[in-house]
């Protein structure tokens, strides 16, 4: 699986113009499941998310996690991370998991992060959605398992 991380101050989705997930402080989390991926990777991405260390201490060193720091977030659905852009002008998706699993990955790991004890608010799967976010840092990392 595939993530893009955000820090944030405040993050919304919308679908058709209505409110379906929004966060305070937390992070961001644009998600892809890839071909070939299975529940193994999307426990170990929720697990390393859940614990990822970039919220700052008391020292301003990123030093606490989203656990640490009881933050919330926001996991949405995002095939486009699996963009092959090596030839050509337009990504290739290829390598994206079909939509069916793909669904099935991204419910899944939002449900492991809620194992986790992270409180989770999702976007909604293949709809055409509007993303706003106040990026803190900026604190933006790439992950994949």
């Amino acid at each position: 699986m595939r993530a893009l991380v955000q820090r944030v101050s405040e993050a919304a989705v919308r679908v058709d113009g209505a409110v379906v997930g929004e966060i305070g402080a937390g992070l961001l989390i644009l998600v892809c499941a890839m071909d070939g991926d299975a529940e193994a990777n999307a426990d170990t991405l929720a697990a390393k998310v859940a614990k990822l260390r970039i919220f700052k201490d008391d020292a301003d060193k990123m030093n606490r996690s989203l656990l640490d720091t009881g933050g919330a977030a926001l996991v949405v659905s995002q095939f486009t991370l699996a963009a092959d852009t090596r030839s050509g002008n337009r990504p290739g998706f290829s390598t994206a998991a079909r939509p069916g699993e793909g669904e099935r990955l991204y419910e899944y790991f939002a449900d492991q992060l809620r194992a986790q004890g992270v409180e989770v608010a999702q976007g909604r799967f293949g709809a055409d959605m509007k993303v706003s976010l106040v990026n803190d840092g900026p604190v933006t990392i790439w992950m994949e398992f």
